[in-house]
């Protein structure tokens, strides 16, 4: 149902001066970017209107994306414990960039740099859930108006343009995305695909979309942890269970391949294989990724086969960035290029025997989650300089490692650096400007803290309880003002039953982090379950000055009011809810709850009469009928309420 707020307006009794307040906040809160530039949503299944300019020259375009692969984890980059056959074979029929870096070791921040050809703090999806303004153009877009059918399929539920990648899924006819309402709650198809079943839909589609020239983006999140590859991969690689993952993605890129030759698809297309990002595996203390700026995150490989196979075998050394794929792709099928691009065509790069460097400036604002300093860094000629609470520079010619930091303050090396990402910080919005500020703790001090928080959340998915709390709870002993820390601690309590300690845990990280409403609602929760109802209000009203189109806390809040025998102000919460939705039955009869005990008999019984007509077996709506009808002096008609309550609750 859309929600006209005029609409409601008319058909509502005059408001009192607390709840205006609270719907001219949720009115505000409504009116998020997208709306204010006039954008509409988008629909992943719509099936679109067809494009009328389609040329017969023009070559599919294929991109393949590997989650968190490393570039010296592949066969063809010289890694000599590991089979990736298919990756060495699109090599051999394509170029090889041994020196291609992401911008971004988190998924959803690294794919939208790739489909928009623009830096995180420039597109400013540099978190989960984050939208993509509609003012940056995506690679579907952009081909879609050269005739293009479009389509993706992803492998993880982090890319699910539904939930925690709004607006990825913009320009696809088609969006793979994940069931709202998941069959199972095993891991497989409730948060990631397999690689083979990932482009088994892509063939699929294919096979129902033969004609015009197409565009499919595949996503294999595979490699990703928990390395879990399927027999036989599990088996052969039972001691690189990393490798065993990228093996195992190997074949499911080799599977669409083939298919691609099968169906004559092959010879004509663009294809592009890059990782979107790489794995720590425990360097730096890092175990998988996010954290940090070193090369095992940010060096990732990056395959292009051009049409026809052209520069077939070329190998190019030069260091290039993953902002530069986009351009490269526009540039080989004549669309033309929007002017905000960050990155360059690789193609003259192919074509010259000249091989300049393209300087990398990488960022990754993932600390900021934890409470800890965002980091940016650049990386060019051999120099790597980390812009941190305690800088870092390396000399990647003799230490490829990251493992001397040369840092020195006032150094010339230093300085020059220092200098060169000043430049590149200029050219970023405002709102991107401060974020490595000094006040925040270093996350090379915070490294054992985040690994615990990672495996408390594979726990928690894996349904192990017992072992997320203790991941939880050593992770506190490390850092014991971790507002995270406590607000995950106080989601486990709050699940487990134990609700005083959670309500410990989410009261100290609410005051950490005040800002963050999501701890302030699940304080309100245990608060409520522990009987601290003044507490529970005092956290529910706090959660929604933040975010007023919560309808659970206004909810919530109305019926903490009416245990605290104060049935105007949960009128008001109430009436709040159904402004956010009109059909919620506890909204409804929580109103109806609280204008009876207002003794307001004549105004609930419309509605509660509408209700039981229409919920003719909720024993909980008959019976607040029968309290209107008693109120009102109605007896019989009370008993008769009574009575249908009653036989609904035989039922």
């Amino acid at each position: 149902m859309k929600f006209d707020p005029c609409d409601t307006l008319t058909r509502m009794k005059p408001l009192s001066a607390r709840l205006a307040i609270i719907l001219i906040t949720i009115i505000l809160a409504a009116a998020t970017p997208q709306t204010a530039l006039g954008a509409q949503p988008s629909s992943p299944t719509a099936t679109p209107k067809q494009a009328t300019s389609t040329s017969a020259a023009s070559p599919d375009v294929f991109l393949v994306t590997i989650d968190t692969l490393r570039a010296d984890h592949v066969g063809c980059y010289g890694y000599k414990q590991i089979e990736t056959p298919a990756l060495d074979a699109l090599a051999a029929d394509g170029i090889r960039f041994t020196a291609a870096f992401t911008h971004s070791p988190i998924t959803n921040t690294s794919h939208t740099t790739i489909l928009t050809g623009l830096l995180p703090s420039v597109h400013g999806v540099t978190d989960f859930g984050v939208p993509l303004s509609p003012q940056h153009a995506t690679w579907a877009e952009l081909l879609k108006k050269k005739g293009y059918q479009t389509a993706a399929f992803i492998g993880a539920v982090i890319l699910d343009s539904n939930t925690l990648a709004p607006g990825l899924d913009r320009g696809f006819d088609f969006y793979d995305n994940f069931p709202a309402k998941p069959a199972t709650k095993e891991r497989w198809d409730r948060v990631e695909r397999r690689g083979m079943e990932v482009v088994q839909h892509a063939e699929s589609w294919l096979d129902k979309h033969r004609t015009g020239p197409r565009f499919v983006w595949v996503h294999l999140f595979d490699p990703h942890d928990p390395y879990e590859p399927p027999p036989p991969y599990s088996e052969k690689y039972k001691d690189h269970l990393y490798d065993g993952e990228i093996a195992y993605a190997d074949s499911a890129l080799g599977h669409f391949i083939a298919f691609l030759k099968k169906n004559a698809a092959y010879e004509n297309a663009i294809i592009v294989v890059v990782g979107d990002h790489g794995e720590g595996l425990g360097e730096h203390g890092e175990e998988t990724h996010g954290l940090f700026l070193y090369d095992s995150t940010l060096h990732v490989p990056l395959i292009l086969k051009t049409a026809a196979s052209a520069h077939r075998g070329t190998v190019i050394d030069a260091q290039v960035r993953t902002t530069d794929i986009l351009p490269t792709i526009l540039a080989l099928t004549n669309t033309p290029a929007p002017a905000e691009l960050n990155g360059e065509s690789l193609v003259p790069l192919i074509m010259s025997a000249a091989q300049p460097s393209r300087a990398l400036f990488a960022e990754t604002d993932y600390p900021l989650r934890w409470g800890w300093a965002a980091l940016r860094a650049l990386r060019a000629d051999n120099t790597k300089y980390i812009e941190a609470p305690r800088p870092e520079l390396y000399s990647l010619a003799t230490d490829p490692g990251e493992l001397k930091n040369l840092y020195a303050a006032g150094s010339p090396q230093a300085q020059t650096m220092q200098a060169e990402i000043a430049k590149w910080e200029a050219k970023l919005p405002a709102s991107s400007a401060g974020t490595t500020a000094e006040v925040l703790p270093d996350p090379k001090d915070k490294v054992e803290v985040q690994n615990l928080l990672h495996r408390a959340m594979l726990a928690s998915d894996d349904d192990r309880p017992k072992d997320a709390r203790g991941y939880l709870e050593k992770a506190l002993q490390l850092d014991p003002t971790s507002p995270t820390t406590l607000r995950q601690l106080g989601e486990s309590e709050l699940a487990a039953g134990d609700f005083a300690k959670a309500a410990s845990h989410l009261k100290q990280a609410h005051q950490i982090r005040p800002e963050d409403s999501t701890a302030a609602l699940e304080l309100g929760q245990a608060c409520e379950k522990s009987g601290d109802l003044p507490g529970a209000r005092d956290a529910l009203e706090a959660s929604l000055k933040l975010v007023p189109s919560q309808i659970s806390a206004r909810l919530l809040l109305g019926r903490v009011y009416l245990r605290l025998n104060d049935a105007k102000n949960a009128e008001d919460q109430f009436e709040a809810a159904q402004l956010v939705d009109s059909n919620n039955d506890d909204a409804r009869l929580g109103l109806a709850e609280a204008e009876i005990q207002q003794s307001k008999f004549a105004e609930a019984l419309p509605d509660l009469k509408a209700f039981a007509k229409s919920n003719p077996q909720n024993a909980a709506g008959l019976r607040l009928l029968a309290r209107a009808y008693r109120g009102l002096g109605r007896e019989r008609d009370a008993q008769q309420a009574e009575s249908q309550a009653s036989a609904a609750e035989k039922k």
